[in-house]
């Protein structure tokens, strides 16, 4: 017995050598942790429990037959993070680039059913060359499975990718199916490499440029979050888990963070008080959750918006908010799928959504008209409408038309609605409605420009005020800035056993 325990033990550490020291050397000159470097990095120590260590393909063509492909280059199993319990699967770029072929795809599926199953996170942390060539339709086959697997985790289980390395191809599906994608400066995604594009049409582009994780943070918004290496990648992945709960039956963890909840005298001061000037929206955020702790998604996409995670005495949101100092908080195409994605995971996974409302109105142009402003827009309109999760609503200043609607109003379900005295809640500014309600008089007037200013004023001070909602009941409190904390805390511990039924259906259909 005791010598083949010997045996088992060095066919395991064949097995975890993966590609072999030479190909791990090369591996970590590249600035890269292995796979197994990552699971254990990413998992509380000693509580990883791996599953399939000793598969391998069964492909015999094209040399397979002689391949040596420890765990068929993915190491799967489970283990806890914080002491909850995860599913994973780690791709081995040091085994055969880390290609996904038939046993490979089928341990990554086995976990992902092991998750849904388990009611557990799954996380995929993503670095290999593509599809196994050599096996055919059934590395392809393969890929549809997990792809399949994806949509059945869904809104039960959270998901998180994690791109390490090369994702390309079919293989970037996956990722693109999960709620969150993390992705490291020296990985890059796209389903046709620049070699194919310049072959196909021409044009010349790098691999950072074609798919780097700037490119998918600023441009396609791909990607979520942005990591500098694999260890800053697992430490997002960590804090982002934190916020979640394991799956769709439960609630977010409750977390003493030691935060008092208190009046805030400096809190007024961020928002400038005329409507035209600027400023930044994250100083608002830091100040109203606990310890200023702010997790933002997408920060280089659709900056006009922002989405994220935060405690509110010790409860998990989900923090949705217009950015003045870009675009003047106006919503966009992009600001609006950005919006109503992250509205729907915090739905999905019951999360309690907090809005900040400074928002001028819906981005005008021809562009924005032809790239389908309608359709996107009421992405935001749908999202907020379909949720059953607590809404809280603040309008710190302007809400204006079609846009103060899509910030979760009143009317869209939402279930507390504050309003700071600076709150300017109207169909326009006081500007374009005077033109408008007051044309005649102006242009009789003796001195137009002067009557201009007096009619804006006048209707400014009659409608363009939060009283106006407070007295139709759209608005449930006008506060001082300073109470923000305190009543958006009470409202969460009001709101915390609420239950919304919705009518029975298979599924409503998200504009597109």
């Amino acid at each position: 017995m005791d010598q083949q325990v010997a045996s088992l033990e060095a066919a395991r550490q064949r097995q975890r050598l993966g590609g072999g020291q030479t190909r791990i050397d090369k591996h970590h000159a590249q600035g890269k942790l292995t796979a197994r470097e990552r699971v254990d990095r990413l998992l509380d120590a000693g509580s990883f429990q791996e599953v399939g260590l000793f598969r391998k393909n069964r492909t015999v063509t094209f040399g397979m037959d002689k391949a040596d492909m420890p765990s068929d280059g993915v190491v799967t199993g489970c283990g806890t993070i914080g002491g909850r319990p995860v599913h994973l699967a780690s791709q081995d770029f040091t085994v055969v680039g880390g290609s996904a072929g038939e046993i490979h795809n089928t341990k990554v599926v086995e976990m992902m059913m092991g998750a849904l199953e388990m009611g557990t996170p799954f996380i995929f942390v993503n670095d290999s060359g593509g599809a196994r060539i050599q096996e055919g339709i059934d590395s392809l086959s393969g890929y549809g499975k997990v792809f399949y697997a994806n949509v059945l985790l869904s809104g039960v289980v959270p998901q998180i990718s994690i791109i390490a390395g090369p994702c390309a191809g079919g293989a970037v599906y996956s990722p693109a199916l999960t709620d969150w994608v993390i992705q490291t400066r020296r990985a890059h995604m796209f389903i046709t490499g620049p070699a194919v594009i310049k072959q196909v049409t021409g044009e010349e582009v790098t691999q950072d440029e074609l798919g780097g994780a700037d490119a998918h943070q600023r441009v396609s918004g791909v990607n979520h979050f942005v990591a500098e290496d694999d260890a800053e990648a697992i430490l997002i992945a960590q804090k982002l888990l934190s916020f979640l709960p394991q799956n769709n039956d439960e609630a977010p963890p409750l977390v003493d963070t030691g935060a008092p909840v208190e009046y805030d005298p400096g809190l007024a001061a961020v928002v400038p008080a005329e409507a035209k000037q600027g400023y930044d929206m994250r100083d608002v955020i830091k100040r109203l959750v606990d310890n200023a702790d702010f997790l933002e998604a997408q920060a280089g996409y659709a900056q006009n918006i922002i989405v994220g995670f935060a405690r509110i005495n010790g409860r998990s949101v989900g923090v949705v908010a217009n950015q003045p100092n870009v675009m003047a908080g106006c919503l966009d195409i992009n600001a609006s799928d950005k919006g109503a994605r992250f509205i729907r995971f915090c739905n999905a996974f019951n999360i309690p959504i907090l809005t900040l409302v400074d928002v001028p109105g819906y981005l005008p142009g021809v562009a924005q008209e032809h790239g389908g402003i309608i359709r996107h827009g009421a992405k935001l309109l749908f999202a907020y409408s379909a949720a059953t999760v607590p809404l809280i609503t603040v309008v710190l200043r302007k809400a204006y038309g079609g846009a103060y609607l899509a910030m979760a109003a009143r009317d869209l379900g939402s279930d507390k609605v504050f309003a700071w005295p600076t709150a300017e809640i109207a169909v326009m500014g006081a500007e374009g409605a005077a033109a408008i309600v007051f044309k005649r008089e102006i242009d009789a007037a003796d001195d137009p420009a002067a009557k201009r200013e007096e009619k804006i004023e006048e209707y400014r001070d009659t409608f363009n005020t939060p009283f106006v909602a407070a007295s139709r009941g759209l608005v449930d409190e006008i506060i001082d800035p300073g109470e923000s904390r305190q009543k958006i805390a009470a409202a969460l511990e009001l709101l915390s056993t609420k239950r919304k039924q919705r009518p029975g259906k298979k599924h409503g259909l998200l504009p597109v």
